[in-house]
């Protein structure tokens, strides 16, 4: 059995989507002991950010003229494809950035779709969880409401594309009890967080059971 494990945060030492998957992979790794985890963490070891436009550009060239760098970037985008492809389990731990997804992460989305085709299931059949974290509130009512453009992408790639058996826990108000003025928010985020935690340890389940 083999857990792939991707990480984003570029805060690993408080991230708050790592939080999360660390209480799922604790409950898959305990009900299989002995097996592998392969980890990618994109916040402390980045992808080249060129990378994927050298992949690219490279399918529309002959082999034999591959410069050192696309053939590089090539072997790259192969390697994490493979990556997914081989896991048995996957949890993601991705949060939102400034409205979005990260340039990291994208970039290597991106190289895994080089490296495996635009539309091959990596993920088919493959029970995953996302645990994803917002800094604000983007639910309905909020002043915010509808600016989470992460959530949506994510769930298109891994659900969508690559047809994971996805799991979403999705955590907001994470800044709340740091940031001033959104004191009056904080035992909501407090309830959001306790929710998350217990979707967490609920989904770690799940993903030992398929």
């Amino acid at each position: 059995m083999n857990l792939f494990r991707l990480d984003a945060s570029i805060l690993p030492g408080t991230s708050t989507s790592a939080e999360l998957a660390d209480i799922a992979e604790a409950e898959w790794t305990a009900a299989n002991p002995g097996a592998t985890v392969t980890r990618r963490h994109l916040g402390t070891d980045a992808l080249p950010a060129d990378a994927w436009a050298l992949a690219t550009t490279a399918a529309f060239a002959p082999e034999a003229d591959h410069t050192p760098a696309q053939r590089e970037a090539l072997a790259l985008g192969a390697t994490l494809a493979e990556e997914v492809k081989n896991a048995d389990a996957a949890i993601l731990a991705v949060p939102l950035y400034n409205y979005g997804v990260s340039q990291h992460f994208k970039t290597w989305v991106d190289l895994v779709i080089a490296g495996a085709g635009p539309t091959t299931p990596l993920l088919k059949d493959t029970p995953t969880v996302l645990t994803t974290t917002l800094g604000g509130g983007y639910g309905p009512g909020a002043p915010r409401a509808g600016w989470d453009h992460s959530t949506p992408y994510l769930e298109r790639v891994l659900a969508d594309i690559w047809e994971a058996e996805l799991t979403v826990i999705k955590r907001e108000l994470t800044l709340a009890a740091t940031t001033p003025g959104m004191e009056s928010l904080r035992d909501l985020a407090k309830e959001q967080h306790d929710t998350a935690l217990t979707a967490a340890r609920e989904a770690g389940k799940t993903l030992t059971k398929r």
